[in-house]
C-alpha cells in the first residue's frame, strides 16, 4: 500500500509506503493554524521524495527543530521533517496535499500546539 502527494504546481512530488491514514492531527500553533494543515506523522524511511528537491525551501521557527519545506514556486508546504522524542526521524505529511484522501472522512485529532 502507498499513497502520493504533491505541491499545488506539481513541482514537488512524494510517495509514502504506507496505508493512507484514517486520522489527521489538527494543530493550533501559530504556523499550522494559519496554514490549515491536516498532518500525519510517518517514519522517514517510508517517505520518498519523487521530484522537486531543488525547488524546496526551508522555514524554521520557534525551537528550529522542524524543517518546514515548501515549494519555491507555489509556496505549498506538502511536508516537514523532524524527529520524534526518541530521536527517530519523522516526516509530517500535509494530507491536504494528497488528492486520494477524503479529507472529510478523516478523524481529527486536535493538538494544542499553542500551549506547547
Amino acid at each position: 500500500m502507498s499513497f502520493e502527494g504533491s505541491c499545488h504546481c506539481g513541482t514537488v512530488k512524494f510517495k509514502v509506503e504506507a496505508q493512507a491514514p484514517a486520522a489527521a492531527i489538527s494543530c493550533n500553533c501559530s504556523h499550522c493554524r494559519r496554514k490549515g494543515f491536516l498532518l500525519s506523522f510517518i517514519p522517514a524511511q517510508q517517505f520518498t521524495l519523487l521530484q522537486g528537491d531543488d525547488a524546496l525551501r526551508s522555514y524554521k521557527f520557534n525551537t528550529h527543530k522542524i524543517d518546514h519545506l515548501f515549494c519555491q514556486y507555489c509556496g505549498t508546504e506538502a511536508f516537514a521533517k523532524g524527529a520524534n522524542p526518541d530521536g527517530s526521524t519523522v516526516v509530517a505529511v500535509n494530507l491536504r496535499c494528497v488528492p486520494s484522501i477524503d479529507l472529510n472522512g478523516l478523524e481529527r485529532q486536535h493538538f494544542d500546539g499553542a500551549a506547547a
